[in-house]
């Protein structure tokens, strides 16, 4: 865990050895800051997201920070959670915090707009509405990523508590999400580590 502001000070290792998707098990990659960071200015209003009033409980809301993130199908996929719709879910009442976890693509629109959501939450404009859990990042297209945008990724990722990267579904091109066929390795490790249940069956 760290205190330092990832977007003011660079990291130490170098950004072209991450690989697109890690093959570190998720439980053992570096956790960034926890909680909201002194010295981070809250952003102009143009960049920051809206906040809805959320009277249903979820045990994971999945705000998607960009238009076709994957929201709906993680929704989808794992029992009791929710779409944010591209906003903040505020509990009503606001005395509960909402878990949040943050979704883009691994383009350059989806990086820059989980910088932008990052950067808010980090100021403590969202006070104790929200306990953010990480990012989840799903790939844009199959393969590598192209060397600036693991730059990037690299940096984004700093400033936030934990990030998840989860592989291209050729599959789903065509069509949604099927819950009922078994779902990719990595999805199966990320439900697991924010305690939710994959509606998908397991591999047999």
């Amino acid at each position: 865990m760290s205190n330092v502001n990832p977007w003011i000070t660079r990291p130490d290792h170098a950004a072209s050895e991450q690989p697109g998707v890690p093959d570190t098990p998720l439980s053992r990659r570096p956790k960034g800051p926890q909680t909201p960071q002194a010295g981070i200015p809250v952003p102009d209003t143009a960049d920051r997201l809206p906040r809805w009033s959320q009277p249903w409980p979820a045990k994971v809301w999945w705000l998607g920070v960009h238009g076709g993130a994957g929201e709906s199908t993680l929704a989808a996929l794992a029992q009791g959670t929710r779409a944010a719709q591209h906003g903040w879910p505020i509990a009503d009442p606001p005395n509960i915090a909402a878990n949040v976890v943050l979704v883009a693509r691994s383009n350059y629109q989806g990086l820059t707009a989980a910088q932008r959501a990052a950067t808010e939450w980090a100021s403590g404009a969202l006070g104790n509405s929200v306990t953010l859990a990480g990012l989840v990042l799903i790939a844009d297209a199959p393969g590598r990523l192209p060397k600036p945008l693991r730059d990037l990724q690299q940096v984004v990722s700093g400033g936030l508590p934990h990030v998840w990267t989860l592989p291209w579904v050729d599959a789903w091109r065509l069509g949604p999400a099927d819950p009922s066929t078994p779902l990719p390795k990595a999805f199966r490790e990320l439900f697991a580590e924010l305690h939710v249940t994959s509606s998908s069956p397991a591999h047999t």
